[in-house]
């Protein structure tokens, strides 16, 4: 099942996908036309995100596979929905998209073993972990400015239900720019998989409901500038449009997507 979060007739509202329309929990059908502003499909509690996952994204930057999972936290602050704009800040000469999927954690967990890693998952959205490559010093230091200004953490549209999707370790993600197929890669190659995350994580962390850990991105990243509209797929999971703009020139809503966009 596919789940949306949105702003409509000036309130917050919550909806299931069928059939192309949106079924609101007020029992009211939209369709997707019809929403005013999409907001992340849930709130999320936590977001830890995975640098060189994927052996060919760590090859094109030049790097060596990590001996074990490369890790940072994606501020909160950073989330905007479907639509929203994507601000190109001050200072950055290469600043790229990065499409993840993203795993919500369904249930609280501590040393979890791989094999019983799935048993703690919801269920999966789209992430962009939009990053300016040029404040990236290197793996080690943590990438805060690079990857933690406001606006730089797209997601959904929708929550998918883990059910939904046949082996989530075997599907397709492709990132459009100005419709030109820029990145293609398959959840296959990743170097640890999302069991192995698990267990990884939850070895010295608490996994809480709505956690989300991003996965990481496979190769073809590239610079996107003001102007440019991003478009990330996933299988199962729908598509993720976003468009650039220029922080440089436009001021940037503070506080995340749940303040600012409720207040349009």
């Amino acid at each position: 099942m596919k789940h949306a979060r949105f702003i409509l007739e000036g309130r917050e509202q919550f909806g299931i996908v069928e059939d192309g329309k949106i079924v609101a929990s007020s029992g009211k059908v939209y369709e997707e036309s019809d929403i005013d502003v999409w907001l992340a499909p849930f709130k999320p509690n936590k977001m830890i995100g995975l640098a060189l996952n994927y052996a060919d994204h760590a090859d094109e930057l030049g790097l060596e596979k990590p001996k074990e999972p490369v890790l940072f936290i994606k501020p909160n602050s950073s989330i905007v929905g479907h639509k929203a704009p994507v601000y190109y800040p001050d200072g950055a000469t290469y600043m790229h998209y990065e499409n993840e999927l993203a795993v919500v954690i369904g249930k609280e967990g501590r040393n979890i073993k791989a094999a019983d890693a799935m048993d703690y998952v919801k269920g999966y959205t789209i992430a962009n972990d939009v990053t300016v490559r040029d404040f990236v010093n290197n793996m080690y230091r943590p990438p805060v400015r690079a990857k933690g200004h406001d606006t730089f953490g797209p997601m959904g549209p929708y929550f998918v239900d883990k059910e939904d999707i046949p082996d989530v370790n075997n599907i397709e993600l492709r990132t459009y720019v100005n419709g030109e197929l820029r990145q293609q890669g398959n959840t296959k190659d990743l170097i640890y998989n999302i069991e192995e995350l698990i267990e990884f994580i939850s070895s010295f962390m608490t996994l809480e409901p709505n956690d989300v850990i991003w996965t990481g991105t496979p190769k073809g990243i590239s610079h996107v500038y003001p102007g440019d509209q991003v478009r990330l797929e996933i299988d199962y999971l729908g598509a993720l449009e976003n468009h650039i703009l220029d922080g440089r020139t436009e001021e940037v809503e503070a506080g995340g997507a749940d303040h600012a966009e409720t207040k349009r």
